[in-house]
């Protein structure tokens, strides 16, 4: 029987297998996923938020707790669990050496994300780098990995982890981790999550920016199981992403940056957001939402040649025109509706000192949504368009934990099985993102419940021989 088994191969699994292997711990980890995919939405990531004091390496300046938390608390809009941010926070602050023992490399923001050069660090190589980083390190240190091993049924005596199921093959523990991942690649249940809006199935619609292999199969068997549940089903990290990406794993390549320097028409040719509203690594998560309650599920980013080389470019080029009435007619939207609102809004406009890098004063009057931030005419031929669709990277509905990240019955904590990553990330996350919140998150609770778990497997042990 091995002391700690854990489930899932992303970010938050991989801390959790390898801190129980530290502490001494034999550990199995199962992934779903074969070998080439492995790595779950983790391989997708690019950086860490950290807290800091000082400038620390690659980070500028200084992000203190209390910056970080009222961050944290603007995009949940307050549903968050205060505690347990807290202790995601702190550990953000302290992880990054014990990473760096792991393999995992670290550098300096590219240009484009100069935004978060003071709050995220970056991982060189991306979340594909890390995840092999860490599967290395598990297997130089004895973890036991098995790949397209997607696990069915977890078996409980009451609260208590006894053994996970992969069809007919019965895998016991002395204490489990599960940290598999959400729903969102389920389209049922995004279907039923979502339901209908203006006679839409609105999820039928969607693209799935991460993992095909997050099926929530273990998230609704435990909450079966009268595991705690914690968050709606239909918040997510969702993105708008560009049209033309692929149903799944289309990753951060497919996100569109240049929302904040231009406006966004819904398929009627309107306007229907302040584009900006707030820097695009506070809101770039919450316009996949938007996108989604638009008709047809779909936007069109336009910008003009003023944009150019002011954000990451994406890995589709836009569709390009010479004058707004073609760029209407290429986009297949209402040519004149298109041209005037357009028109109305660069009429608005009250142009100030343009600065993409600060809360400038550049900003609309009259028109509703206004622009807050960033106004600028889009006058300055070729105009580009990208077509947008709602992207989920990851579903908040999850497993309510403590401190220990122990999985909770009716408000008990389970004595050996716990959970991290996207699984319980809702008690962070109840709406809204910011930029690499999903990895610290991941990191502290993967490190807490790998700890908690080689506790409770030497415990059963100590037990057992007593008994004996």
């Amino acid at each position: 029987m091995v002391d700690v088994l854990v489930i899932g191969g992303g970010n938050a699994a991989l801390c959790a297998a390898l801190v129980a292997r530290e502490a001494g711990a034999s550990v199995l980890l199962l992934e779903a996923a074969p070998r080439e995919w492995r790595g779950g939405n983790s391989q997708h990531t690019r950086n860490l938020r950290c807290m800091h004091d000082a400038p620390q390496d690659v980070l500028v300046e200084a992000y203190p707790e209390e910056e970080y938390w009222q961050d944290l608390l603007k995009v949940t809009g307050g549903l968050t669990n205060e505690t347990l941010a807290r202790l995601a926070i702190r550990e953000s602050s302290t992880c990054r050496d014990w990473m760096r023992r792991h393999g995992v490399h670290f550098q300096p923001p590219l240009s484009g994300a100069l935004h978060v050069a003071r709050t995220n660090a970056f991982f060189m190589g991306g979340g594909k780098a890390l995840v092999n980083a860490y599967f290395r390190s598990a297997q130089a240190l004895g973890v036991q990995v098995r790949y397209n091993a997607p696990v069915d049924a977890i078996e409980l005596d009451g609260d208590r982890f006894v053994a996970a199921h992969i069809g007919h093959e019965r895998i016991e523990a002395r204490a489990c981790v599960l940290a598999s991942g959400g729903f969102e690649s389920n389209r049922e249940w995004l279907r039923e999550a979502w339901g209908q809006i203006n006679g839409e199935w609105v999820a039928d619609n969607f693209l799935i920016r991460g993992t095909r292999f997050n099926m929530g199969v273990l998230l609704k068997n435990m909450i079966d199981a009268g595991a705690d549940s914690i968050g709606d089903p239909s918040q997510s990290h969702c993105v708008a992403i560009d049209a033309r990406a692929p149903l799944y794993d289309g990753g951060i390549c497919t996100r569109v940056d240049c929302v904040s320097l231009g406006v966004v028409l819904n398929r009627d040719a309107m306007r229907f957001y302040d584009e900006g509203e707030d820097f695009w690594p506070k809101r770039y998560a919450i316009w996949g939402r938007l996108v989604a309650h638009q008709p047809g599920q779909i936007a069109y980013s336009i910008i003009d040649s003023k944009a150019i080389g002011r954000f990451m470019p994406p890995v589709f080029p836009g569709i390009k025109a010479n004058s707004l009435g073609e760029l209407a007619r290429a986009a297949g939207l209402d040519e004149s509706t298109f041209v005037k609102t357009i028109e109305t809004y660069n009429a608005a406009c009250r142009v100030g000192s343009f600065d993409h890098a600060v809360l400038d004063d550049c900003h609309t009057e009259g028109i509703a949504p206004a622009k807050t931030h960033w106004a600028q005419p889009i006058d300055k031929p070729p105009y580009y368009a990208y077509a947008l669709r709602p992207g989920i990277t990851f579903t908040y509905l999850g497993l309510k934990v403590n401190e220990q990240s122990a999985v909770h019955f009716g408000g008990k904590p389970s004595p050996n099985l716990y959970v991290a990553g996207e699984m319980m990330a809702g008690n962070v996350l109840g709406k809204g993102y910011t930029a690499g919140v999903g990895m610290a998150i991941g990191t502290a609770f993967g490190r807490i419940a790998g700890t908690q778990a080689a506790r409770a497997a030497q415990q059963s042990k100590e037990a057992s021989h007593a008994v004996a």
